[in-house]
């Protein structure tokens, strides 16, 4: 369930920050970033949510509108770190 504000969900028992909004294909690349520097991270599209995505979704087609970037809250300062562009 979103906090009011939106920004901070309940999923699989941990509490996720959102860290900005995007279209998928933006989304996905900003995943593979964190993901290079240790950061777990979820996308969000209006249908469900998204742990892993096969290239073979992008490339035939999935969701490629508008989605939400979602990182765990312990990570969420490294994660902003990491988007403004400090890979430190």
């Amino acid at each position: 369930m979103p906090d009011a504000d939106g920004t901070r969900v309940q999923y699989q028992g941990d509490t996720w920050v959102a860290v900005g909004g995007w279209p998928r294909l933006i989304a996905e690349s900003y995943r593979r970033l964190l993901g290079e520097h240790g950061v777990v991270s979820v996308i969000r599209t209006p249908f469900q949510w998204v742990t892993y995505t096969p290239v073979i979704e992008i490339e035939t087609g999935g969701y490629m509108g508008d989605v939400t970037l979602y990182v765990p809250e312990v990570q969420h300062q490294r994660a902003a770190a990491l988007l403004e562009g400090d890979d430190a």
